[in-house]
């Protein structure tokens, strides 16, 4: 699953997510891509749900992008813990998505293929998304 390997803080606040993405929001790698269509936290076992779904589904032909990374610690406190007493202990990481964002991208497989790959993909994720193709793609590579 995919984690920082170091952060500068351990816990830090919560922050808020407003505004369409400014970064990210083109294609940039691949041919086809998946963008998101609202904004979410997005955790690494549901990104890592989603490029199983996707690298299954290309039978690991082609190439695959992942343009979000979990860098965001969740913490929580444990069940039946009382109010106060400190911040929650890590238990997560989660990637901001907010929308526009490109999240997968995916090339070297044909167009019906790449579709359907990243369908399944979406399934996985909490956001709606949308499929979206290379401005100059052509069929006949």
């Amino acid at each position: 699953m995919l984690q920082p390997k170091k952060t500068k803080y351990r816990r830090p606040q919560k922050g808020r997510m407003k505004d369409i993405t400014k970064r990210g929001a083109e294609i940039a790698f691949g041919s086809f891509a998946l963008k998101s269509l609202e904004q979410h936290w997005i955790t690494a076992r549901q990104i890592e749900a989603a490029r199983q779904a996707i690298t299954r589904y290309m039978k690991r032909e082609g190439q695959l992008w992942i343009r979000i990374f979990p860098d965001k610690p969740i913490t929580i406190k444990g069940l039946g813990v009382r109010m106060g007493k400190g911040k929650g202990t890590p238990e997560y990481w989660a990637a901001r998505v907010s929308p526009g964002r490109i999240m997968f991208e995916a090339d070297g497989v044909p167009f019906e293929v790449a579709k359907e790959a990243l369908r399944l993909g979406a399934q996985k994720l909490p956001v709606a998304t949308k499929f979206v193709v290379r401005r100059d793609y052509s069929e006949e590579k």
